[in-house]
């Protein structure tokens, strides 16, 4: 298993397979500030998102809320979405499911449920982002990711997943409209996702 924070560090132990990852990061003790997931048969831990990142995320859930598919909810909540078919243990940034996803007393929601999810990248996540995040949601059926890329500053729309990962894409810069598609068919403005200027 590899536990890994902003640089990988190889714990050395046998590897559990997927189930045995899912138990190992329900009782690990993640340091405040951080959040796990699964990730190429591995545990990582990434540091929460910067400020305005909370901005950025609350504008998206209030333009796409009067859109969502019906008995839908969106949510900024730290909730950890499983994908058994591709080993994977994803938490959103931004997650669309429909209600009956979210109730259960466990804390492994399946990702099946989703109908939405974006991702907003940072220093140590944005590889994973824009590749790896990119073909599980897609092979697992979501039908619908949003990268917001925080470092180049531009909106990646996915749709019409597949085994590849998806066959749909367009890239906008932070400022322009971007038509978000079925099963929510609107649009998102992206002015408001700059970070702020340094004083």
């Amino acid at each position: 298993m590899t536990l890994m924070l902003e640089r990988p560090t190889i714990s050395g132990t046998k590897h559990p397979g997927f189930e045995g990852l899912l138990d190992t990061l329900d009782e690990l003790n993640v340091p405040a500030g951080y959040k796990a997931e699964i990730i190429k048969g591995n545990i990582v831990l990434s540091p929460w998102s910067k400020g305005y990142y909370t901005r950025v995320m609350k504008l998206v859930c209030d333009q796409l809320e009067p859109y969502l598919p019906e008995g839908h909810l969106i949510s900024q909540a730290p909730q950890l979405f499983v994908f058994p078919g591709v080993e994977r243990a994803y938490g959103p940034d931004i997650h669309a499911a429909h209600e009956q996803t979210y109730e259960t007393t466990g804390n492994h929601l399946h990702g099946e449920g989703l109908s939405f999810v974006a991702e907003l990248t940072s220093s140590s996540t944005r590889d994973n982002d824009l590749t790896d995040k990119v073909k599980a949601y897609g092979k697992a059926d979501v039908p619908v990711y949003l990268a917001l890329d925080m470092q180049e500053e531009q909106a990646t729309i996915l749709w019409t997943p597949s085994a590849k990962g998806y066959e749909s894409r367009l890239t906008v810069p932070f400022g322009e409209k971007l038509s978000i598609p079925e099963p929510f068919d609107c649009p998102l403005d992206t002015a408001g996702f700059r970070a702020p200027k340094k004083p």
